[in-house]
């Protein structure tokens, strides 16, 4: 499941390094993908946005396993 989790992210990043952050991949365990975002993404008032409304949205669309995506 790590592998489909990484290849959702590799067409995300490209929106978020739009905006000069990025987004790692921490864990995929029971579930639950933990992503780390870096860079101007740290600190960013929209993060929980681009969390929910694009990150956990895009994977759950493609990985219906996942039940939550989480930021640490």
């Amino acid at each position: 499941m790590e592998r489909e989790v990484q290849r959702v992210l590799e067409r995300i990043r490209s929106i978020i390094r739009s905006d000069g952050g990025d987004i790692k991949l921490v864990s995929v365990k029971d579930g639950i993908v933990k992503v780390r975002f870096e860079n101007s993404c740290r600190g960013c008032p929209s993060l929980n946005s681009t969390l929910k409304n694009i990150v956990e949205k895009e994977i759950k669309k493609e990985i219906p396993e996942i039940k939550k995506v989480e930021a640490v």
